[in-house]
């Protein structure tokens, strides 16, 4: 492996999105040892810069679920939240659902507050060219033609190697694509069940301290 790329609501951070020390101090000797740490989320561009700036990550971003790549070389918007409006329109006109914070700063997809069952927007969402996504921390109406996937595959040209060459570990649905694609795939032990069943290693920790597990037993111990 020449990278880690890893999500960060409930994989670096626990249910109430607080960041764990040992996720931090791990991925700051990943980065010491040459390893490019990659973060791949559903947060929005500014929050995942911001966390990369205070985490000291070097190998660029995957945020809004694929729909905004930042790296050194170019920052791209994949996402067309133009077909996501509709989808969100009708779901307020029907149910009381709200934006999540800072939603309007989001530039390829709508985030929602998990305020109804996801199963409820996705039936009523049915028939609009989206994706819902569940995150356990937001509902994300996305442009079905992204995902982490895909982008990750840009931001690995851009640092110089093949997604085959990334370690990845996630924990939730919107996960499933970027494992899929990256040479060694892990879920942290809190990780939804179908994320668990297409990976390489599930770890005994959950959250940042699985993360941190991961870390140190396939990059740093190895």
């Amino acid at each position: 492996m020449k990278a880690v790329a890893v999500d960060i609501d409930g994989t670096i951070t626990d249910k109430n999105r607080k960041i764990c020390v040992n996720a931090i101090n791990a991925l700051r000797k990943a980065e010491d040892a040459g390893y490019p740490v990659i973060l791949v989320t559903g947060n929005v561009l500014c929050t995942a810069k911001m966390v990369s700036t205070m985490l000291g990550t070097s190998g660029g971003i995957v945020c809004e679920n694929g729909g905004v790549v930042y790296t050194t070389k170019r920052n791209l918007i994949l996402g067309n939240v133009k077909k996501c409006r509709p989808a969100y329109e009708l779901l307020k006109s029907q149910y009381d659902v709200e934006k999540t914070e800072f939603s309007d700063l989001r530039l390829s997809e709508i985030a929602i507050k998990r305020t109804i069952d996801v199963n409820t927007i996705k039936e009523t969402v049915k028939n609009f060219d989206v994706v819902v996504y569940d995150t356990k921390f937001a509902i994300h109406i996305t442009d079905p033609l992204v995902n982490k996937g895909k982008s990750l595959k840009i931001v690995a040209e851009d640092i110089g190697i093949t997604a085959d060459e990334i370690l990845a570990i996630g924990d939730s649905e919107n996960d499933l694509e970027f494992l899929e694609v990256a040479g060694f795939k892990v879920a942290v032990s809190n990780a939804d069940d179908e994320l668990k069943e297409n990976t390489d290693y599930v770890t005994k920790k959950a959250y940042g301290d699985g993360a941190a597990e991961a870390i140190e037993k396939f990059i740093l111990n190895k």
